[in-house]
């Protein structure tokens, strides 16, 4: 116990030390020059860094200004990588003046490892261990130009809608305080939401750079597996690859993540990472009218009134531009969450817990679990009875259902999720649809430290983890105290208890001014459709006056 406060206490110390010496360039207010380029595009602040107009430190010194005013706000930093002459990206900015990301910060998910730093993920026993290489990503970046300045927090396990752990601690929503800004890549969608940062990277295994995006306002893109590098990083799951985890870009606007993927696939990944599939950039060609598939539910957890609403609003962009909407229901919804969650929990979550120290707090949701875990077998099944044939419902009992899986059964659930994939592959393909639009979560931002009711309620994003589709998301509108409330017909008790566990802190009058997301699915290695039909919602909403509001725009 002791062990683990004093390198808690350490780290943290490391921290503050860091933000509290930074030079003067990174002190006082922030300038009317400092805030023209932090209103820019990141492709207009390239352009002006290329051509000498402006220096790249002078663009490191406005974000890394408005970065230690985000950590102030909100606590989305870990890892502080700039302020002084000696810093690394400090080192990185005084140098660059070329390439398609020249002199422009980018932000990190605390996994990323960049020599020199840790990548502790909120893990006491892997704090002061700095890392000995560079993830693929990160030699991307510099050989692009950019410049890595920050790493952002995330949950202890990497396997929670928020990110708070022993060694970092809580990272709030931006928007309203004592809110989630989601998880596992929670830090980084709260630094861009504030304005911290333009152009970040994190990785999603059922949600993790989606459900950051709807919780704290900001853009997404969840990318095919084997699209976008990923290998040479740090992870709390070594190993996990019944739903593998993907890499993948987060930015503050449309512009700027459609600009951000186009760049990393153009410098051909697949010559830096080995998981990356040799797929060059395409421009998309779509339909003067494109067919949608309207998902208006999961069938498991309804939506709440904000998310029916948002997603309302962005169907309406796309009907009013000409393309028809039709309903799309996916099949054996309830068969699909329960394979992606004994794949992703196949080890009792033993791994990700194997790095907590004595005397440290493992992440709400995952300690639940393991609670339930180290019950004897007996008690569960006859939980599991109770809840099937008394409580009649069977979603919930079949997750209860849950043990560690032995190397067979884990070929079994391996094979339900290749006979899914196909199964999904076909309804997709016979309904003819181009693309999909559904919501990113059943509800907005949840209250911090409540994920472990929550988190279960996953299937609008997991499930296209579990069939390796990718999935943008797009900041649509905010909560509403008076246009988002339940209908009177509305009964908690009579949901199951996946969508229980969410549903009962639904609270627009709390949530009001939280953000509202839509998500928009392709078909795999369409990231470039994702993005263009995202661009059409976004148009259309503009053209009827209901553009997103940015925060500190």
């Amino acid at each position: 116990m002791f062990a683990h406060k004093k390198i808690v206490a350490a780290k943290k110390a490391e921290r503050e030390d860091r933000l509290n010496t930074v030079s003067s360039d990174y002190q006082g207010p922030i300038t009317p020059a400092e805030k023209t380029i932090l209103n820019l595009e990141a492709s207009e602040v390239i352009s002006k860094v290329q051509s000498g107009d402006v220096s790249a430190a002078t663009v490191l010194h406005a974000y890394g200004k408005q970065t230690i005013a985000a950590q102030n706000h909100c606590n989305p930093v870990t890892e502080v990588m700039f302020g002084a002459p000696d810093r690394y990206a400090d080192k990185l900015a005084a140098k660059a003046k070329s390439g398609p990301l020249a002199g422009f910060p980018v932000s990190l998910k605390d996994t990323a490892n960049v020599p020199g730093y840790d990548s502790c993920m909120g893990y006491s026993a892997l704090a002061f261990k700095p890392a000995k290489t560079k993830g693929a990503i990160i030699q991307i970046l510099e050989d692009a130009g950019a410049v890595p300045f920050v790493k952002t927090n995330v949950p202890l396990t990497l396997l929670s809608f928020e990110s708070y752990n022993d060694v970092w601690g809580n990272t709030e929503n931006p928007h309203v305080a004592g809110y989630s800004s989601g998880g596992s890549t929670g830090g980084e969608a709260a630094l861009l939401a504030y304005g911290g940062s333009r152009l970040g990277v994190g990785t999603d295994v059922a949600g993790s750079v989606r459900v950051p995006a709807h919780y704290s306002g900001i853009y997404s893109l969840k990318c095919t597996s084997g699209r976008f590098p990923k290998a040479g990083n740090n992870t709390s799951m070594p190993g996990q690859d019944g739903i593998p985890a993907v890499y993948s870009p987060m930015c503050r606007t449309l512009a700027d993540l459609s600009f951000f993927t186009k760049v990393i696939i153009d410098m051909k990944p697949w010559n830096y990472d080995y998981t990356v599939t040799p797929l060059p950039w395409k421009e998309p060609e779509l339909p003067a009218k494109l067919k949608i598939g309207l998902m208006a539910t999961d069938t498991i957890t309804p939506l709440s009134p904000a998310c029916e609403r948002a997603l309302s609003m962005a169907t309406e962009a796309l009907r009013k531009q000409g393309h028809e909407i039709i309903e799309f229901v996916p099949p054996r919804a309830a068969d699909a969450l329960n394979i992606g969650t004994k794949l992703l929990t196949s080890d009792a979550l033993k791994t990700c817990s194997k790095n907590i120290m004595w005397g440290g707090s493992n992440d709400n949701f995952v300690a639940y679990a393991k609670r339930w875990y180290s019950l004897p077998k007996f008690l569960k099944k006859i939980y599991v009875w109770w809840v099937r044939y008394v409580r009649k419902d069977p979603i919930w009992a079949t997750l209860a259902d849950a043990a560690e899986l032995t190397g067979s059964e884990f070929w079994q659930y391996v094979y339900q999720r290749e006979t899914y994939k196909a199964e999904f592959y076909s309804k997709y393909k016979e309904s003819g649809i181009d693309y999909l639009i559904t919501a990113p979560a059943a509800t907005p931002a949840y209250p911090c430290y409540t994920g472990w009711s929550a988190n279960a309620a996953c299937l609008y994003t997991f499930l296209f983890n579990i069939v390796d589709y990718p999935a943008g998301i797009m900041p649509v509108t905010h909560v509403d105290k008076d246009k988002d409330q339940y209908p009177e017909t509305f009964s908690l008790k009579k949901l199951n208890g996946v969508a229980k566990g969410v549903h009962r802190y639904y609270d627009p009058v709390k949530m009001h001014g939280l953000p509202v997301g839509v998500q928009v699915v392709g078909r795999r290695f369409d990231e470039e459709g994702v993005l263009a039909v995202m661009q059409k919602i976004y148009n259309g909403l503009e053209q009827m006056g209901q553009s997103y509001e940015l925060l500190n725009a």
